[in-house]
């Protein structure tokens, strides 16, 4: 039976229940193209609607190994689903399995987020299947061409690769009032460095406390995850007193920080970070960045020396002196800010992607003789 939806995005998880940059993405999508909806896998199973108008399909999560959610009941209801196209965010190897026992035939679209970089004995076992998905997408979507280049996965199937960079949209963040942003700054004070994002082991967020330790500004770190626990023993440890963690935030906490800091910090020092969405909105609060050179899109994103700085990775003096050029030159930070917040406007608009996503999809649909 053909569903009243067209396009259905499958990752292992969504938006808000976990809020990582590739379920970000997926929201943003969603919200601006009509008929579609997401199926994922949950510990709650749920039917229900985002903000009134974006349907999602959680299906009973089963277990997690090394970051692969599995649930049997996605095959079932991938089956019943049956748009006329398929868009799946890599990596998830159970839903590549996912694809070819229920999916299959039907036009498929991936965008490739990140190239698998620590689970190495998985992704050994894996890559017969992965290579075996990606030759048979009709289009692979990169989000940089930094990525792209750099990537041995993706150097096989440049000929179907598509890049289409993640866009964000402004009216999607709600603004705090200045009696939100009064209270945010009682608690953290202003102008300093701020780390926004989930807790995880390629942020690089040991060598940002290393950089931080005796400096004039304080640091804030907002989110929560995996490395909360190890992170505050190191600030113990280190006696970074300037040093201090918000937590989990909601989006007007985060607009408030984001209106309230010198620059952000986004120490991320492994491949696994493809993009970083949130260097996509340090852009759009027109704040300057600090990042670091891993050969993938944080670095289209900051170009070094415009809107921000790019360091090597895993070096906290490096970091620190980043830091402290923005901290010493307020007038320095401001012109990036501003150069950053015009590349933000010309590049990375939520309309943007979703405008590119719409002819991909097209595109794709009229080459198999479908039409949307």
């Amino acid at each position: 039976m053909r569903s009243k939806f067209q396009i259905l995005h499958c990752y292992r998880t969504f938006y808000p229940e976990s809020q990582g940059g590739v379920e970000q993405v997926i929201l943003e999508i969603v919200q601006k193209i009509d008929n579609s909806c997401v199926l994922t896998l949950s510990d709650r199973p749920a039917r229900l609607k985002l903000g009134g108008e974006v349907d999602v399909v959680a299906k009973k999560r089963w277990c997690s190994f090394a970051s692969c959610c599995i649930g049997p009941g996605l095959l079932s209801e991938l089956y019943r689903l049956h748009t006329p196209l398929l868009h799946f965010h890599y990596p998830w190897p159970f839903g590549d399995l996912a694809y070819f026992l229920a999916g299959r035939s039907r036009p498929l679209v991936i965008t490739y987020h990140s190239d698998i970089v620590r689970q190495r004995l998985l992704g050994a076992l894996y890559r017969p299947l992965m290579h075996r998905l990606l030759s048979q997408a009709d289009r692979i979507v990169a989000t940089s061409q930094n990525y792209v280049d750099s990537s041995p996965v993706l150097a096989a199937y440049k000929d179907k690769v598509k890049i289409i960079p993640i866009g964000i949209s402004e009216q999607e963040y709600p603004q705090p009032t200045d009696d939100q942003v009064a209270e945010v700054a009682q608690r953290y004070g202003r102008d300093f460095m701020l780390f926004v994002g989930v807790l995880r082991y390629y942020k690089g967020l040991e060598y940002l406390i290393r950089a931080s330790v005796g400096q004039p500004y304080r640091v804030v770190i907002a989110g929560r995850g995996p490395e909360l626990r190890r992170l505050m023993t190191l600030v113990k440890d280190l006696g970074a007193q300037n040093v201090a963690f918000a937590g989990f935030v909601s989006d007007v906490e985060k607009g408030a920080l984001m209106r309230l800091c010198r620059a952000v910090v986004f120490p991320s020092h492994l491949r696994s970070e493809a993009f970083g969405v949130t260097l996509l909105e340090g852009l759009m609060y027109g704040k300057p960045l600090i990042s670091c050179e891993i050969g993938t899109g944080t670095s289209f994103v900051n170009v070094d020396g415009e809107t921000g700085h790019v360091v090597p990775p895993a070096n906290p003096a490096a970091l620190r002196e980043a830091m402290n050029d923005l901290w010493l030159n307020p007038d320095k930070a401001e012109r990036m800010g501003w150069a950053g917040r015009q590349r933000y406007e010309k590049l990375f608009t939520g309309e943007r992607m979703a405008a590119a996503y719409r002819k991909l999809y097209d595109e794709v649909l009229s080459e198999r003789g479908l039409a949307r």
